[in-house]
């Protein structure tokens, strides 16, 4: 089963490519080590699992057809740095870059839920972040139920009072709860693009009526 909780759409995103058929979206994985960052990146980009990465941070870069249009995704798989201090498991070129943060943890290990949580409230106070971009929290290695430490309820539950959005997958188990994740966020930061659109026009229909009529509201 995969688990969904839909944040409310925000304003505020980067630019949308000028080219109405291309799409390019960049994806920002976080969360602790061990909690299967890049096996649900390798799943998605393959449809293989591979349970085993070495410390290995990188870039990923994914072209695909939606709709008529060719999308762009570029995934960066981050590493999480070992006894960091929170404020220096993020970069401010991280979050600059990011049109979407997906946030993961394994449900096996509630130390790995709690750096998603430093990592959520870390991303709201610094505003490195654009306001509108979205941010979806994953709980992964649902496979290994027996070894639960985070509920599902807990983890739902936060990512609805942050906002967030919410999946509980199995990356080892299923193709098809990955790739309704990494669809999930590319949905959302189209939402939040069309919604910046929308607003940049009408304040620019605002701009010119008070510049033809600015004299006789004064």
């Amino acid at each position: 089963m995969v688990v969904l909780v839909k944040p409310s759409p925000q304003l505020g995103s980067k630019a949308m490519d000028g080219n109405q058929h291309k799409v390019e979206a960049n994806v920002l994985l976080l969360g602790a080590e061990n909690v299967g960052k890049s096996a649900l990146t390798v799943r998605f980009l393959t449809r293989r699992f591979i349970g085993e990465y070495g410390d290995i941070e990188s870039i990923y870069s994914h072209i695909d057809k939606t709709d008529g249009r060719e999308i762009s995704l570029n995934i960066w798989d981050s590493l999480y740095p070992q006894s960091c201090e929170t404020t220096e498991s993020i970069s401010d070129k991280q979050l600059q870059w990011a049109d979407g943060v997906i946030l993961v943890y394994s449900i096996c290990d509630r130390s790995s839920f709690e750096v998603v949580r430093q990592q959520v409230r870390l991303i709201r106070q610094t505003r490195k972040l654009s306001a509108s971009a979205p941010i979806i929290i994953v709980g992964n290695k649902r496979d290994l139920l027996h070894q639960r430490a985070v509920s599902s309820e807990e983890g739902r539950l936060f990512a609805l009072s942050a906002d967030c959005g919410f999946f509980e997958i199995s990356a080892a188990e299923t193709y098809h709860g990955v790739l309704l994740v990494f669809h999930e966020i590319l949905d959302l930061i189209k939402e939040s693009r069309a919604l910046k659109k929308g607003m940049i026009g009408i304040k620019g229909i605002v701009r010119s009526v008070s510049a033809v009529f600015g004299k006789k509201w004064e």
